[in-house]
């Protein structure tokens, strides 16, 4: 199980995590593939990737395959547009 609801929409998927969210399902991964992760709406959750500085989901998020990073609950839900490439 996923700490997220998922929508696949025109190549891209919709991710929507929950400021219900326990702080144990958001681990530390890395993914297979590279990805953008932009934010849809305003939020308050942190993106770290790691051995850096956590910093806000303001913005569009670059992440290579096989670069270890996480997310950090904030107080509001957090929904996200993710490209593979």
């Amino acid at each position: 199980m996923h700490p997220y609801i998922e929508e696949k929409k025109e190549g891209i998927r919709i991710r929507t995590f929950s400021s219900e969210t326990p702080e144990e399902e958001l681990k530390w991964h890395w993914d297979e593939e590279n990805r953008i992760v932009k934010p849809l709406a305003e939020n308050d959750w942190l993106f770290q990737f790691d051995n850096e500085l956590p910093f806000k989901i303001d913005r569009p998020i670059s992440i290579e395959a096989g670069m270890i990073h996480r997310v950090i609950r904030g107080t509001t839900d957090l929904k996200v547009s993710i490209e593979i490439f």
